[in-house]
């Protein structure tokens, strides 16, 4: 696990804000990212801004696809079920992992734990990591069996 002062850790908490704000108003990226940063009393240098924005715009752009892959992977946890924080948790990995491609898998994965044990309820962890264990076991066995891997086929 990253220290919590990591600004790649602080990017992935300042995302998880701003994702969860407009769960619940319209979708202002600029000031749920400023709410964000009052709410989490972050200094500038302490995020890093480009991975937030990437993070953000990426739910953002491939959100249907994301929930559908939650779904595929949690079909007993229909999306209006799964906590909201959860939610969000798992929307950031399964970019992380599915579509940004640009950490690690177990990197993406141990900072969804993170975040979860941080933000949500005492399950949350186990529940997260379950999920995402489910998308890249998916992820996997297609990669054996030599499928051609594209994002439609894990919709």
């Amino acid at each position: 696990m990253k220290a919590k002062t990591d600004p790649r850790h602080v990017a992935r908490k300042l995302a998880l804000c701003s994702v969860f704000c407009w769960l619940f108003s319209d979708p202002d990226h600029e000031e749920c990212m400023r709410l964000s940063s009052n709410l989490l009393d972050l200094e500038p240098g302490d995020a890093d801004l480009d991975l937030t924005n990437k993070i953000v715009e990426g739910v953002t752009n491939n959100l249907k696809a994301i929930d559908s892959i939650i779904q595929k992977a949690a079909p007993e946890w229909p999306i209006d079920k799964i906590s909201k924080i959860d939610l969000v948790v798992l929307r950031i990995a399964i970019f992380e992992i599915v579509f940004g491609k640009s950490v690690p898998e177990k990197v993406a994965i141990d900072e969804a734990v993170e975040l979860a044990k941080e933000f949500g309820n005492d399950t949350s962890s186990k529940f997260v990591n379950g999920v995402l264990g489910s998308v890249v076991s998916t992820l996997k066995e297609r990669e054996k069996g030599s499928e051609s891997i594209t994002i439609n086929s894990l919709i």
